[in-house]
């Protein structure tokens, strides 16, 4: 799955682009600006030149007033003024006759001939002769700026001639000045008349124009990093009141608000509370909704506490009337025989009733001081020995169950699962665990009891009871911890339950910071508590994780000695018990 980004990588990001977006408008319109500037310059100096090539060369004065002919006249003389690789070809008829290639400071000594591909390319450019620049690529010396002027000696409004455009041919249209004729450019010679190209190359105004652009490039670059990181330090200042809105919501959340006294003071502070920003709106909405919750929690505590001490009085106040009538069913037990069977039967379900109804408010009791918090009595606690005294008693509660037939086995560890607990209340876990066991199961059921140690890995030490009844049904099982959660008539048995002895195994295990959870299927339901294990005992637990024991079959357990001493409880071979009725 794609990790979403977060606002702070979201809005840096959209800032660098932007920059970027803007940066590189700015640098193509700068660099747009720059060649066109620099094209300028170059078409100026190209301008110059061509002017001088117009001239007429030295000596076609002395020629034009009678003097000696054949004097030094050169065409292409001008070149000598020009720049580095700066050309000059004489054009007739639309070829190249001769041409110039400045390759040095002087250009009688410095100069080249054109190569035939570099004529032919500028034969092939189509250079019309308007006076105006234009581009051709030359092969070996790469772009140049060109211009096609009059051969210098020629006069404005000649006679006709045939000057024509590099690679066109003469025609019909007269140029400015010029006779009726064949066409001619302006100045144009009779005849077929000569014109210059004259050219200078593009390579300076090219480099300037790239290292222009590189330097935009480096400048942006640096400047989109530059920004990015001064963007993520700003961005992650500006959220930090934000940051801090959302761990008061975190530290909210991690409360335990499902029960119990809530004193719920967090708030965002006012500095974030500030409704003229937006984050000061997120924070202001935050301390509002949370006043309404701890409003709403005080309200839940008040109505809770009511409750726990209604229970609590009612409790307390139905113990005296419940003991008086279990003491008068009893002494009627004197005089029974004189009786019908009808109302023997009626005086013993009124005293079982009452003790049920006792037991029901004892629990009652004991849950309303658990939910009140009040403190335990913690101290290092073997689970070894409990288990083992909880399980005879269960034993012999079985026996005395007319048609009880259940097994019994203990599985221990070889070493002291201890736990800082409140052993009382431990007993009680084990005593309601085991009355669940028997009394919701059918005769013939094997209970498993087992104790596991706890290791590095997991400092939990884990009790688990286990029978291979019925199962509880899907439909029960999420609720088999509330108070007076009842499953259905199949698992009853002759004797009724109060309802609250799981509810109370999960309140004390609770209490002492452990979790208690059940797994049902038919043939197999254990109820498994976890507890924290004693820092000081869990480590030595590592190197002993096994069981060992016997098989007893119906031979009673004496188990006087391992009930009141924990250490005889694991130096002996009673860690795995199993007894059949």
């Amino acid at each position: 799955m794609k990790r979403p980004w977060t606002l702070r990588t979201r809005l840096v990001v959209y800032a660098v682009t932007l920059i970027a977006v803007v940066a590189a408008v700015i640098g193509s319109v700068t660099a747009i600006a720059f060649q066109s500037y620099m094209d300028g310059k170059l078409d100026d100096q190209l301008r110059d030149i061509a002017r001088v090539a117009q001239q007429p060369p030295p000596g076609s004065g002395k020629a034009a007033r009678g003097g000696p002919e054949g004097g030094d006249e050169e065409p292409l003389a001008f070149i000598g003024r020009g720049a580095f690789n700066t050309f000059g070809a004489v054009v007739s008829g639309g070829s190249v006759t001769e041409s110039k290639v400045v390759k040095g400071p002087d250009a009688r000594e410095s100069t080249e001939e054109l190569t035939d591909a570099q004529k032919n390319a500028l034969e092939g450019a189509d250079v019309a002769p308007d006076g105006e620049p234009h581009d051709v690529e030359l092969p070996g010396l790469g772009r140049y700026r060109v211009q096609l002027v009059p051969s210098g000696g020629t006069s404005v409004g000649g006679a006709s001639g045939g000057d024509s455009p590099v690679g066109g041919s003469s025609g019909g249209g007269t140029a400015a000045g010029g006779a009726s004729g064949g066409g001619t450019a302006a100045g144009g010679a009779s005849g077929g008349g000569t014109s210059v190209l004259v050219g200078i190359p593009t390579a300076e105004v090219d480099k300037a124009v790239t290292t222009l652009i590189l330097v935009e490039v480096c400048v942006t670059g640096a400047g989109l990093i530059a920004a990015g990181i001064a963007g993520a330090a700003m961005v992650g200042v500006a959220l930090r009141p934000l940051r801090r809105v959302a761990a008061t919501a975190t530290r909210v959340s991690e409360l335990p608000l499902h029960s119990g006294e809530v004193a719920l003071l967090e708030r965002v502070p006012d500095a974030e509370a500030d409704p003229r920003t937006e984050v000061g709106q997120v924070g202001a909405a935050l301390n509002r909704m949370l006043g309404h919750v701890g409003s709403a929690l005080e309200a839940r505590q008040k109505s809770e506490t009511r409750v726990r001490q209604f229970v609590a009085d009612a409790s307390h106040e139905l113990r005296t009337p419940l003991a008086s009538i279990r003491g008068y069913a009893e002494l009627t037990r004197r005089g029974r025989e004189n009786t019908g069977p009808d109302t023997r039967h009626a005086l013993g379900r009124i005293e079982s009733e009452a003790e049920r109804m006792t037991g029901m408010v004892e629990d009652l009791l004991l849950l309303a001081r658990l939910d009140a918090g009040r403190p335990l009595s913690y101290e290092s606690t073997d689970l070894s020995p409990l288990v083992i005294d909880a399980v005879s008693d269960a034993r012999v509660a079985d026996r005395t169950t007319e048609g009880a037939a259940h097994h019994w086995r203990l599985e221990l560890p070889e070493v002291p699962a201890t736990v800082l607990a409140d052993p009382t209340r431990i007993q009680q876990v084990l005593v309601n665990l085991l009355a669940n066991a028997r009394t919701h199961t059918p005769p013939g059921t094997t209970v498993t009891v087992r104790v596991r140690q706890a290791r590095r890995e997991l400092p939990w030490v884990t009790l688990e009871v286990e029978d291979n009844g019925p199962g509880i049904p899907a439909e029960l099982q999420p609720r088999v911890f509330e108070r007076f959660a009842r499953g259905d008539a199949s698992r009853s048995r002759h004797a009724g339950s109060t309802g609250l002895g799981l509810a109370i195994v999960q309140a004390v295990v609770a209490a002492h910071g452990g979790v208690a959870e059940v797994r049902s299927v038919p043939g197999s339901t254990v109820f498994a508590v976890h507890l924290p294990a004693d820092a000081v005992y869990a480590g030595g637990a590592e190197n002993h994780g096994g069981t060992q024991g016997e098989q007893l079959g119906d031979t009673p357990l004496n188990w006087a000695n391992t009930a009141g001493d924990a250490s005889a409880a694991h130096s002996q071979t009673h860690h795995r018990l199993s007894t059949r009725m």
